[in-house]
């Protein structure tokens, strides 16, 4: 693939374009694109793309009146023309920064390499913990006194990429997967569109490989607690 030439500005004006990709309900997407057309954050979500024919987030995206695309993994002969594909699809929306929702793919080095900066995702645990799939089980089995959600940078390494923000929240006695689940979805609709809207004012920037908030490299995540909003 050839190198994406878009860049976020240091001092966004107009309204950052975003492409937001999903595998399922896309309620990450959901929450991103109703603060934007809230007004509560200087984005746009420009195209809503799914890999999948089954992505109820479709219907969802198109009810509040966003484009949308459906590129279907299966119908492709490999990862690579697949990854070409949703990479055209992205650069013709005219999207700067590429919003992983509910994403249920590892994307190649090449293709994370192309948006790097400029690719983020939401995973829920206090990463670099629980990286991988059934986080709520885990740390349930695992008799951890905290859980959460984080927003990083996407690289190469599984849930591996610079991390951004995170929200704490207590495992409560009688907590069931289901339970921490639901409360850590609530905080995963506050804390993407914070980020985004970071970006979008300027306040978090790529620089020589490493992201920047307010001026200074963020080399620890920042942290919201459970009380916080």
């Amino acid at each position: 693939m050839a190198k994406a030439t878009s860049s976020l500005a240091d001092t966004p004006s107009s309204p950052l374009g975003l492409a937001v990709i999903i595998s399922g309900r896309g309620s990450n997407m959901l929450a991103i694109a109703r603060a934007s057309q809230a007004g509560q954050l200087n984005a746009r979500v420009l195209q809503v793309i799914a890999d999948r024919d089954s992505a109820a987030g479709i219907a969802a995206a198109q009810a509040l009146g966003l484009a949308t695309q459906v590129i279907p993994a299966k119908s492709f002969p490999d990862k690579a023309s697949f990854e070409t594909a949703l990479a055209e699809a992205i650069d013709a929306s005219g999207a700067t920064l590429v919003v992983l929702a509910g994403f249920m793919r590892i994307l190649s080095a090449e293709f994370t390499a192309r948006y790097a900066g400029r690719l983020l995702n939401i995973h829920p645990s206090l990463l670099p913990a629980y990286k991988g799939l059934h986080t709520h089980e885990r740390v349930l089995a695992a008799g951890e006194a905290s859980h959460g959600v984080t927003v990083h940078y996407v690289t190469a390494e599984l849930d591996g990429g610079p991390l951004l923000l995170q929200a704490r929240i207590a495992v409560r006695p009688g907590d069931t997967a289901d339970t921490l689940a639901a409360r850590v979805q609530q905080r995963e609709h506050i804390i993407y569109p914070r980020v985004i809207d970071w970006l979008a004012t300027g306040r978090l920037q790529w620089r020589n490989g490493e992201p920047w908030l307010d001026g200074a490299a963020l080399r620890q995540p920042v942290i919201l607690e459970e009380h916080e909003s």
